[in-house]
């Protein structure tokens, strides 16, 4: 595997864009468009929030039959929890890209992200698509990474390349997200594009075992968003002999996809509302791994742990407590042991021995800080 500084439109066979329409007052970038020359397999993962906004639930029809060609996001307004109106604005969306690009609005994926509450700007958004398309390139693209951004301070990508059957494979991703991270979803947006052939089937299983140990295993605030999703795209433009079984291949893919989704979710905990400090969090010796999951995530999600984390003093009672907070059997003052590492700057690791097994986990958090609290506050 190779880890390169490509973008979005790395792999090849797909353009980007993104242009301010007018939903930001700021005029910072606030409609992006992914593009792919022909129809790809695609899948996506989404947020387990029963209140979900209306592009999800759009995102979801289109995607029943694992395929999509372009995905287009607004930042600025979630276009959640806006009834009728909400849907309907959200297949306006898919059916002004689809004019404007020649193709299905059902090839459509479409999300949103930003204040929740408030009515979508369809007409803004109607406005801007055809300059939009015409921006598309498949030169690095930075602008489409700008145009998903909220709170966040700095745009996040990744990119590998793998070699599949002798051929060149690239996997590119970027993300949005700073505040309202927890998992299930990781609460974020995220999209991945790879000109990989892959089964439909095959595709959806990598994004869930690479979402599992990435995006899943992250936490800045532990609030669970109503607008977050991972998507990716696969059009088999590297023309590798398409991968429909397990085995060498499926393992290299999900290796290099893993990659990709793992620096994107650490660079979103880096990216943390007001962080100053990311936090790696090691559970061992856990009698199961679904309990070595349970107790590290149980330590991210502390407020405690992580407001500790602010200050010169990590408090390691804070953590013996947030490991014992889910009143599970053997996890007690003569089992556990809790170490940090030296305090380098703008790192912590802990490590929780629990002594009761084989399986570990890592999970990874920011801490908490009077800015976050300022940040939020000030976010309407």
């Amino acid at each position: 595997m190779k880890i390169t500084k490509g973008t979005i439109t790395a792999p090849k066979g797909f353009k980007a864009a993104g242009i301010n329409c007018g939903i930001k007052r700021s005029k910072k970038l606030d409609l992006g468009l992914i593009v792919s020359e022909t129809k790809a397999s695609a899948t996506a993962v989404f947020t387990k929030n029963s209140v979900k906004a209306a592009p999800l639930l759009i995102s979801q029809k289109h995607l029943r039959n694992s395929e999509a060609q372009a995905i287009i996001v607004n930042s600025g307004n979630a276009n959640c929890f806006t009834g009728k109106f909400g849907l309907n604005y959200a297949q306006d969306t898919t059916q002004y890209a689809a004019d404007a690009l020649g193709i299905k609005k059902t090839d459509i994926v479409v999300t949103s992200t930003g204040i929740i509450g408030k009515p979508l700007p369809i007409k803004k958004i109607e406005k801007g698509i055809p300059t939009l398309v015409k921006k598309l390139s498949s030169a690095a693209n930075k602008n489409f990474e700008k145009s998903i951004l909220t709170t966040d301070l700095v745009t996040k990508n990744s990119c590998v390349e793998v070699r599949l059957g002798g051929k060149k494979i690239t996997i590119a991703g970027c993300a949005k997200g700073s505040g309202m991270i927890a998992p299930n979803m990781a609460t974020m947006l995220g999209f991945v594009t790879t000109d990989a052939a892959v089964s439909k089937t095959l595709l959806k299983q990598a994004l869930k075992e690479a979402t599992a140990a990435s995006f899943n295993r992250i936490s800045v605030d532990g609030c669970i968003s109503t607008n977050d999703m991972v998507v990716i795209m696969a059009n088999g433009a590297a023309r590798n002999k398409s991968i429909g079984s397990k085995g060498k291949d499926y393992n290299t893919f999900v290796q290099g996809l893993s990659h990709v989704c793992l620096d994107l979710a650490k660079k979103i905990v880096l990216d943390g509302e007001g962080a100053t400090q990311f936090i790696e969090i090691k559970v061992c010796a856990a009698k199961t791994k679904i309990q070595a999951e349970k107790v590290a995530m149980a330590i991210a999600h502390s407020n405690l742990v992580k407001t500790a984390n602010y200050t010169d003093n990590p408090n390691w009672g804070r953590v013996a407590a947030a490991a014992g907070s889910l009143g599970l059997a053997g996890i007690n003052e003569k089992n556990i042991k809790i170490s940090f590492s030296s305090k380098k700057k703008g790192y912590i690791f802990i490590q929780v021995d629990l002594n009761l097994g084989k399986h570990d986990a890592v999970a990874y958090t920011s801490d908490l800080t009077k800015k976050y609290v300022s940040i939020n506050n000030e976010y309407n």
